[in-house]
């Protein structure tokens, strides 16, 4: 009886803690500055690390440790390195294979094309753009997390002291406390849009769904320990028009709805995710799709259109890449978000990698151990900008309009421009990319159709 005492005796205290000093001040968008005071411990913290990292290990030791397994195990040390000594060996030509091949010779086949196309098969190897936007991206100096093929920790009896008092405060502290407000969060959201959804259709059903959709992302982002900066609130998505964004991992909509809500666009799961849609469609007009009808663009583009035409309704929030990119690119955003019409409200999302790794690859992590692995770093850190809305220009297909505002996007938030389909993530390269390339090729040779070329 003693200790069933004592734990709901430690179990009523933790409770009220955590309900008085962060998820009623969180839930009603205030801040007691407790997470301003730890996030300014963390980054002393970080920077004292990254202090002794540098005294206690030269970087000529560091390298000549690793030459003695190889010198192409430099890759783990800096992603940045790897790149300058790739460049180093191949000087990327980007220069399209018309121009290329022109340079070599006329219009008849030679032996020497070969070089040229072994040559670009090679830059691709050393240097993929593609495949490495589906990997954590590398940091600049160690965090103290885990996240590392360098065992930084040794370097010095304090650093390894440090080390540890992390792993302890991070998963004997951060993760209870965390776990507890994601599980009073999600919980409060199914129970509140499930009451909300019994109400009819009316404006105070609207707000009232607005604030539960709000409270409850606000107590999840706090799970999350998440800091986030806002920019340009003037530019805020409004009623009516499709707010879109890069895309690097499911707590993208948790960070935007923090601040204002959205009518999310989805594919129905199952599980505990099937729960909480089947929940959130009650309270507020979430567009959710079966597989089935995903695969029918006619049925989409209606019944987003339908719901534009409402300006009443909130705006849409739309992830046009349609996979998790690693937060250093964007990569091709599909047209079918831009042809419904009606006005885009384009938003960059960068999150700080310092503080922990927001990239899901689902590849490699399913949503539990994603979500452990968030949970378990440091914070979550990064940056929104609002954009200024964008409409389609007269001349302008769906594709040009995409491109437009993913360039737009790339430059505010600091990312690499890329016009490559994420659907590579999981699927090869289109046949018809290819054949393109070989009828390109094939032109040049016959002489029939072949491209002119300046000069």
């Amino acid at each position: 009886m003693e200790g069933t005492e004592l734990a709901a005796k430690v179990l009523s205290t933790w409770l009220t803690l955590v309900l008085g000093l962060i998820l009623l001040p969180s839930a009603f968008g205030v801040s007691l500055g407790i997470s301003e005071v730890y996030m300014k411990i963390l980054v002393k913290t970080l920077e004292w690390a990254t202090l002794r990292i540098e005294k206690g290990a030269p970087k000529d030791s560091m390298l000549k440790n690793s030459a003695s397994v190889g010198w192409y195990l430099l890759v783990p040390l800096s992603a940045t390195l790897w790149s300058q000594v790739c460049s180093s060996i191949i000087q990327r030509d980007e220069s399209p294979m018309e121009k290329g091949l022109s340079g070599l010779r006329g219009r008849e086949f030679e032996l020497s094309d070969v070089f040229y196309f072994s040559k670009k098969g090679l830059e691709a190897i050393v240097e993929d753009e593609v495949t490495q936007r589906f990997s954590s991206e590398e940091l600049v100096s160690w965090n103290l997390l885990t996240r590392t093929n360098t065992n930084f920790h040794y370097i010095s009896p304090r650093l390894t002291l440090v080390w540890v008092l992390g792993v302890v405060i991070r998963y004997c502290l951060l993760l209870p406390l965390r776990i507890t407000l994601a599980f009073i969060g999600i919980n409060l959201l199914v129970i509140g849009t499930t009451l909300v959804g019994q109400l009819p259709d009316s404006s105070f059903k609207s707000q009232l769904s607005q604030v539960v959709h709000l409270t409850c992302c606000r107590i999840c982002v706090r799970a999350l320990s998440g800091t986030i900066h806002y920019h340009n609130k003037q530019h805020r998505p409004q009623k009516g028009g499709i707010c879109v964004a890069n895309h690097t991992s499911p707590i993208d909509v948790l960070i935007l709805t923090t601040d204002g809500c959205y009518a999310m666009v989805g594919q129905v799961h199952g599980g505990l995710m099937g729960v909480i849609q089947r929940a959130m469609v009650k309270a507020c007009p979430h567009v959710w799709f079966e597989r089935s009808e995903m695969k029918d663009r006619h049925l989409v583009t209606k019944r987003l259109k339908e719901h534009i035409a409402d300006k009443k309704k909130l705006p849409i929030l739309i992830f046009p890449e349609g996979t998790c990119i690693n937060n250093t690119s964007v990569m091709m955003f599909k047209k079918g978000s831009f042809e419904i019409g009606g006005t885009i409200h384009p938003v960059a999302i960068k999150y700080n990698p310092q503080f922990g790794d927001a990239f899901w690859n689902s590849s490699k992590y399913n949503i539990v151990s994603y979500l452990l692995r968030v949970m378990t770093s440091w914070a979550i850190v990064c940056d929104v900008w609002y954009l200024p809305p964008m409409t389609r220009e007269e001349g302008e297909d769906a594709v040009q309009f995409a491109n437009r505002v993913k360039s737009a996007i790339a430059v505010q938030g600091g990312l690499t421009e890329l016009p490559w389909d994420g659907g590579l993530k999981r699927a090869k390269v289109k046949d018809t990319f290819k054949e393109e390339q070989q009828k390109n090729y094939s032109k040049m040779i016959v002489g029939n159709g072949a491209l002119e070329l300046d000069g």
